[in-house]
């Protein structure tokens, strides 16, 4: 530790402790309640670059996206009240996608707490359940102390979001106090006997599958666990939103665990004789509803690995549990020597098959055909591209047929939020502004975080905006046909000319209505030199890939 002779402001003390743990890039919407922390980031602008956003979730989810992109904190500062309440998505995402972020929370002064004073919130109340921590720093000479545990907390085991009140006049108080050390992650290594046991239950195996999915991955992890594929010939499969943990060309990439799975890939899941799942926590989404593996003890044989042992036997009674980090643990597998014998290789080769045969889509009669868009940007697109997205129907299309080619090339939330997509291409474009960022948004999706534009047009961010606009809900109005046949009521949507709407920001804004136009608007996109969205009007029948308004009708009607 390193003691500070001269006194400073809370507000200054705690920009220091962000410098000293590496923060280079913040997030906010300003507020008076945190006036002295701005005040400090002055000072501190030439090492900490602040983003200025134009609602709390959009750089909830800038801060989320941030974190996901760099495994460092995400770091962000909300104002009380209605501000710590629009920033609870961005929050709820690092929770349930186990991304480290630590959200800043202008709070009421301090003599005025309890009084339900102007915009006063209980925050380790409001936030108890979704965080990993929730507190409120009322002593500023115990700032440097609790922004060191949120940095060890956020990045410890299972990652996930931090949420510290500051008080407004803590914030102003001056103290003489000592900076603690930049903050070192704890790692996790699997065991000898553990090793030993998995490489038995291989040896017995017929039918295996690698699943890979949740949080604490780098690309190191990525790597090793490509090595292990390779030397073993197994088939890989990722779980929701989580395709870019391995090369989707690569010959044992064998699809993606979620929404509109391949049900050749979900036969194959239940068919296995062995589960190896790393990192993902096997939940709703990856496991269709708890089905592809029954609970509490599935009938295929499961290794399940993570980060946090108190997601080891949550849901699933596994016959080898093993709590160690995706980097500990991948390195472990890539040093296993190649068996003598790999009897799975015609399933492997299959499930690879099965894959690519998925990526193929069939023509569409009316509107931009999604699956001729992805096709062309798969086959375009530079290898290191980002492509983010949020919620809905329209997703299907993306997961399903672009092709993730590298580490943490895909920013699309696991827990399922609309309005992602645009604050994390913001925060993608901000890390990596040599590559290419494509964002995918339904007309829904995009109008939830859609004021995020004003914020790439004002840090001239080229990032290209798609825009799926078939008028609808399009997830919802599904399930409302299964559920409540031809009864359309509340999923219709009346929208906006996308395309004008982008250049009243300053953007640049194009319609595209027909699926032969797409390319040229694309590279008319990818020259703006400045942000560029592209409206696509697709047609309102097709729902997803498989199903349309018509078929689900004409089920219902048996």
């Amino acid at each position: 530790m390193s003691e500070q002779k001269t006194a400073r402001t809370g507000g200054e003390i705690l920009v220091d402790a962000l410098r000293i743990h590496g923060v280079k890039t913040a997030f906010c919407v300003p507020g008076e309640s945190f006036l002295a922390v701005i005040d400090a980031l002055y000072s501190a602008r030439d090492d900490i670059n602040l983003i200025v956003g134009r609602q709390e979730g959009g750089v909830a989810h800038m801060a989320e996206a941030y974190g996901k992109l760099t495994g460092e904190p995400g770091v962000c500062f909300v104002t009380r009240g209605p501000g710590a309440t629009n920033a609870a998505i961005g929050i709820h995402t690092a929770r349930q996608d186990s991304t480290p972020l630590i959200v800043f929370v202008g709070q009421v002064a301090r003599d005025t707490v309890s009084r339900e004073a102007w915009q006063e919130i209980d925050y380790r109340q409001m936030y108890g359940g979704i965080a990993k921590w929730a507190d409120q720093i009322d002593d500023v000479r115990r700032i440097p102390e609790f922004i060191n545990r949120a940095f060890h907390i956020a990045t410890a085991g299972r990652p996930g979001p931090v949420v510290l009140a500051i008080p407004e006049d803590m914030l102003t108080e001056m103290a003489s106090v000592a900076d603690t050390p930049r903050y070192q992650r704890v790692a996790y290594h699997p065991g000898p006997q553990a090793m030993t046991q998995l490489q038995q239950m291989l040896a017995g195996a017929k039918q295996p599958l690698v699943m890979l999915g949740g949080g604490g991955w780098s690309r190191q992890a990525s790597e090793g666990i490509a090595r292990f594929a390779e030397n073993f010939g197994l088939p890989v499969i990722c779980s929701f939103r989580r395709q870019d943990l391995f090369d989707n060309r690569h010959p044992n990439y064998a699809g993606e665990a979620g929404l509109g799975i391949n049900p050749k890939l979900a036969d194959r899941i239940r068919k296995a004789d062995l589960i190896l799942a790393i990192g993902p926590r096997l939940g709703e989404t990856t496991t269709m509803a708890y089905t592809l593996l029954q609970v509490p003890k599935p009938a295929q044989r499961l290794v399940h690995v993570h980060l946090d042992p108190n997601e080891l036997g949550h849901v699933y009674h596994a016959n080898l549990a093993i709590h160690a980090g995706m980097a500990e643990f991948a390195g472990e597998l890539a040093a296993l020597p190649k068996p003598a014998a790999t009897p799975w290789r015609e399933w492997t080769a299959a499930a690879c098959q099965d894959y690519v045969d998925n990526c193929k889509h069939t023509p569409v009669a009316r509107g931009v055909d999604m699956g001729e868009v992805m096709q062309h940007l798969r086959e375009t697109l530079p290898a290191d591209s980002i492509i983010t997205n949020g919620a809905g129907n329209y997703t299907i299309w993306v997961q399903r047929f672009y092709q993730y080619r590298g580490f943490r090339t895909q920013l699309a939330p696991s827990s399922g939020t609309m309005g992602y997509g645009v604050p994390a291409a913001i925060a993608a474009k901000l890390v990596h502004p040599e590559r290419t960022v494509v964002c995918f948004a339904g007309d829904g999706c995009f109008l939830m975080n859609g004021q995020e534009l004003a914020t790439a047009v004002q840090y001239k961010l080229n990032i290209i905006f798609v825009v799926v606009n078939n008028g609808m809900y399009g997830s919802i109005r599904m399930h409302q046909e299964k559920e409540y046949p031809e009864r359309v009521h509340a999923t219709a949507l009346t929208n906006p000319d996308f395309a004008a709407l982008a250049q009243s920001y300053g953007a640049l804004g194009m319609l595209c209505e027909r699926t032969e136009d797409f390319a040229a608007a694309f590279e008319k996109a990818r020259n703006a030199g400045k942000p560029a969205l592209i409206e696509v009007r697709t047609d309102p029948d097709l729902l997803t890939p498989r199903a349309t308004v018509a078929s689900l009708r004409a089920a219902a009607k048996g």
